[in-house]
């Protein structure tokens, strides 16, 4: 079924809450006829969570037509980042009666209890994008933060000449997914001289909030030639187009639709894309192997990043369609 991820975004709701409960089994105990995951992102305003729902909801319809087993997904992801809320909508998937959590943790810290409490009620709990290393969870599905980060550094000083100005842009400041990027990249600036990293900058995760800081920014600093971005969110808004690309270059994690255009413009000349639908899709089948079939998950699963640039366009833009993504320029897709 294609979608559009701005569309769906009614999908707050909860999903497949009519799921087959079981009297004999403790709370948390999935059967061979259901299993119910409480799905638990950063945030709905951010594109990228949307696709991992979208990747969660197809492997839950695979698995439920090739193994007889229901397998449904309830979004309790915030509208927009809160460690607070996330640890509140963690206790109450335990409410609703799911047998695993999937997690994106927007901040460790507020939600660890969270997580242990529900491991502790005999409900497994996996953690996908951001982890919660020194919670109870029993695994993990993302990229190598640090290896992001020297990714974006050592591209985009490719793009700059191995000179210039470069600014950090990191989202929440609380993540610690995103901390690991964003300091990777100060580390690995260093191995670049003629290269001076004027600062990191934090914001919340909205194409809005994130272009505003880019633009402060760049006022305040008319002499970057560089933005090492750890996340695309600016990219998901069309203003940044207007930078001129002889003498400010982007490099970028994430490439979705509405992204591909600064790739095209070669405002972003390359974007490390995350295989976001991924998050959901690869963690859905990871739980189901852990509490449906009994076998051992890896603890940490990484994710390997994919490299955009123009001439991979129409590959990548492919890849999205067959993903369900809407709102791709024919243009790539020829």
């Amino acid at each position: 079924m294609r979608i559009h991820l701005f569309a769906i975004l009614c999908l707050a709701l909860p999903v497949g809450c009519d799921s087959v409960k079981t009297e004999s089994k403790p709370t948390g105990t999935a059967t061979k006829k259901a299993l119910k995951i409480g799905m638990i992102a950063k945030s709905t305003t951010n594109p990228v969570f949307l696709s991992a729902l979208k990747g969660a909801q197809d492997a839950a319809k695979e698995l439920s037509e090739k193994e007889g087993v229901a397998v449904t997904i309830e979004w309790l992801t915030p509208a927009q980042e809160d460690g607070q809320v996330q640890a509140q909508n963690i206790a109450k998937a335990v409410n609703n009666g799911a047998n695993a959590i999937l997690l994106a943790c927007s901040d460790a810290s507020k939600v660890t209890g969270a997580i242990n409490d529900a491991v502790d009620k005999n409900i497994p709990v996996m953690t996908f994008d951001s982890d919660a290393a020194d919670s109870k969870r029993f695994a993990f599905y993302g990229a190598d933060d640090s290896e992001v980060g020297k990714q974006v550094m050592d591209e985009l000083a490719k793009q700059i000449g191995e000179k210039g100005v470069v600014a950090i842009l990191a989202g929440n400041q609380n993540a610690p997914n995103l901390q690991k990027r964003a300091k990777a990249v100060e580390e690995s600036a260093k191995a670049y001289p003629g290269i001076k990293v004027i600062g990191t900058f934090f914001h919340p995760e909205t194409p809005q909030d994130a272009t505003s800081e880019v633009q402060r920014v760049m006022q305040a600093n008319p002499q970057i030639t560089g933005w090492a971005m750890v996340g695309g969110w600016p990219l998901f808004a069309r203003s940044l187009l207007d930078l001129d690309s002889n003498k400010v270059k982007i490099v970028a994690v994430d490439c979705l639709p509405a992204q591909l255009d600064y790739i095209d413009k070669g405002v972003a000349p390359v974007l490390l894309a995350q295989p976001t639908y991924e998050w959901g899709h690869t963690s859905v089948n990871l739980i189901f192997d852990k509490v449906v079939r009994g076998k051992d998950v890896p603890v940490m699963n990484k994710m390997e990043l994919v490299r955009v640039d123009k001439i991979g366009l129409v590959k990548w833009a492919s890849q999205l369609r067959d993903w369900g993504f809407e709102g791709i320029d024919p243009k790539y897709l020829h």
